[in-house]
């Protein structure tokens, strides 16, 4: 497993890491023994990074988490959470000191730890990216020595962009795979130059670009590629990367070739690991065989230039109309 820094935070992380999502909710059931397993597993693998949130089974990704920080005190884990989509209604307005340190203390009760590693504001409305004293509350906060560190998980590009102007805001975490291309054009370029840690989550389009994926394939109702496909629940980008089912599948018909007798899985990923901006990359796994595919692309370098052009042709021929504009 090969390392990055991780922007100004000074941590030296594996370029790959686990999402935990999936073995928290909205993917379908997952048994504590199963997800225990996939983290094990994951660390085994070489992954030092886990990225959870507090809402991600209202808590229990967390909590599995913390279980895991308990029983592997023999590697040095970065753990990043995420805060803010507790909030009821979800607006600007609730961006609060008071509000934020609350979801501190709860996630630092669900991990087991004194401290929070990077603590990441969880897709706030766009207007909460403009207000001053939104930053000011995260200094606040850090200064109290309940977190290391502050970044943000975004939707739209301009969201990144507008984060990393202040200082406190050392990561972005944003959408980034090879049917969401758009934070290539410019927002890796100006993170690099402010040394802002780059983490790319939905990588594999909601396993879209795992290739396994069939226009037969069915979902469990509690599972959100079923019930958040038009945006239903939360935004439509984090479902498929907001790419309509059926385009997605023709896309990597297109894109079959191009990876030849690779898995797409770790094509995929190395897509991703071939910008020099990305500091880790986040794919989900429901077990250990998951996580294991998911590690293997780390060892097999970046693509090739003409790798990376074919993928951007078959983006510019199908997808880029369908996510350019919204995000």
């Amino acid at each position: 497993m090969q390392t990055r820094t991780l922007g100004r935070t000074g941590y030296e992380i594996s370029e790959v890491g686990l999402g935990a999502w999936q073995i928290g909710g909205d993917w379908g059931h997952t048994s504590e023994e199963d997800a225990m397993a996939t983290l094990h597993a994951a660390v085994d693998a070489g992954m030092t990074f886990i990225d959870t949130a507090a809402v991600y089974g209202d808590g229990r990704s967390e909590r599995l988490v913390g279980r895991l920080l308990a029983d592997r005190d023999d590697v040095d884990l970065t753990v990043a959470t995420k805060a803010g989509r507790r909030l009821d209604p979800h607006t600007a307005d609730g961006y609060t000191r008071e509000n934020l340190e609350g979801f501190v203390d709860r996630s630092l009760s669900n991990l087991g730890v004194e401290r929070l590693d990077l603590v990441q504001l969880h897709c706030p409305p766009t207007d909460a990216y403009y207000r001053p004293e939104l930053y000011e509350a995260l200094e606040a906060i850090r200064d109290t020595g309940k977190v290391a560190h502050w970044g943000v998980s975004v939707e739209k590009v301009e969201e990144g962009l507008k984060a990393i102007t202040h200082p406190v805001v050392e990561t972005v975490q944003i959408i980034f795979n090879a049917f969401r291309q758009r934070p290539a054009d410019l927002f890796l370029d100006q993170a690099a130059a402010r040394d802002v840690g780059v983490i790319v989550r939905v990588p594999l389009a909601s396993g879209l670009l795992t290739g396994k994926l069939s226009r037969d394939s069915d979902f469990a109702a509690d599972d959100h590629r079923n019930f958040n496909r038009h945006g239903e629940a939360f935004d439509v980008g984090e479902t498929f990367a907001g790419v309509p089912y059926e385009v997605g599948l023709d896309a990597v018909d297109r894109l079959r070739p191009i990876a030849g007798d690779e898995p797409l899985v770790r094509f995929a990923l190395r897509w991703v690991l071939s910008h020099p901006a990305v500091s880790v990359v986040i794919p989900g796994a429901r077990n250990r065989e998951q996580a294991g595919q998911n590690a293997a692309a780390s060892d097999a370098g970046p693509l090739t230039d003409d790798q990376v052009a074919a993928v951007r042709e078959v983006y510019e021929d199908l997808v880029a109309e369908h996510v350019e504009v919204r995000w």
